[in-house]
């Protein structure tokens, strides 16, 4: 009868422990801004590769879980303001457009100052990566932001010339006004009669329409992502170069926040 009433008991633990919840995961919230949409290349990637990686390395010990919380758009910042945005702490995480920003961040502007030297995405990547770890000064940048650099983002694949009218040689775009993001812009100097016009991608499409510029400095699936073959419908591969001007940073306080297992996803 002990033994009866032993295994019952032993029985009766069993199932309410099995019935018992597991330990409650630390919920880590993180706001991720940038003032592109969503179906921008590098938006598209943090969403559908940075986010289920950091979630599946979290899964394997199960101890936190991520809250994201994207704001695309311009819903926080616009395009181009990510770094003043992540900065002052309106995004706890954020894609930074660098090429905006050659004077806080001159040592990102590398591949935009040396044309025609990749036209490898990857490679260059890797490389910039590779440049961020062996040399302070890139990560010391950041840090003068409140942000923590933590990795090269999007290369953007190789620059293309798109234009209004056709386009076979250099000598075609002498007397155009062409549309680039900023550090680009000196690649057409040396074209007679040539101007550069800043802009944004947001922005190359009606400027394109109204006839603002004539030509505009872009990879070929922007061209398509944001309609500009539309109104620039002719392509001089020129092959500029693969460029590093998407940057994924934290701030630098919401990241001494985060517990070390995070860290490391």
């Amino acid at each position: 009868m002990r033994n009866v009433t032993k295994n019952l008991l032993m029985g009766a633990a069993l199932s309410t422990l099995m019935a018992m919840p597991a330990l409650a995961q630390e919920k880590i919230r993180a706001v991720v801004i940038d003032g592109y949409p969503a179906r921008a290349l590098w938006v598209r990637e943090f969403t559908e590769f940075f986010i289920p990686a950091v979630d599946a390395k979290l899964a394997e010990t199960g101890n936190y879980v991520m809250d994201w919380q994207e704001s695309y758009g311009g819903t926080v910042v616009k395009a181009g303001g990510v770094l003043e945005g992540i900065q002052l702490g309106l995004g706890d995480i954020g894609i930074v457009t660098t090429i905006f920003h050659s004077s806080k961040l001159p040592s990102q502007a590398l591949a935009a100052v040396t044309p025609f030297v990749a036209s490898d995405a990857v490679a260059v990547a890797r490389a910039v990566d590779e440049i961020a770890r062996e040399f302070p000064a890139m990560q010391a940048e950041f840090d003068a932001q409140n942000q923590v650099y933590l990795a090269t983002g999007v290369v953007l694949d190789t620059y293309q010339v798109f234009s209004k009218h056709p386009v076979a040689k250099l000598s075609d775009l002498e007397g155009d006004k062409i549309a680039g993001a900023g550090m680009n812009l000196r690649y057409v100097e040396g074209i007679p009669g040539a101007a550069g016009v800043r802009g944004g991608l947001t922005d190359f499409y009606n400027m394109l329409q109204t006839g603002l510029v004539d030509a505009a400095m872009l990879w070929p699936e922007s061209s398509v992502t944001f309609k500009i073959a539309e109104v620039a419908p002719y392509m001089l591969k020129a092959d500029l170069g693969a460029v590093n001007s998407k940057t994924v940073t934290a701030n630098k306080d919401y990241w001494n926040s985060l517990p070390d297992e995070v860290k490391a996803a």
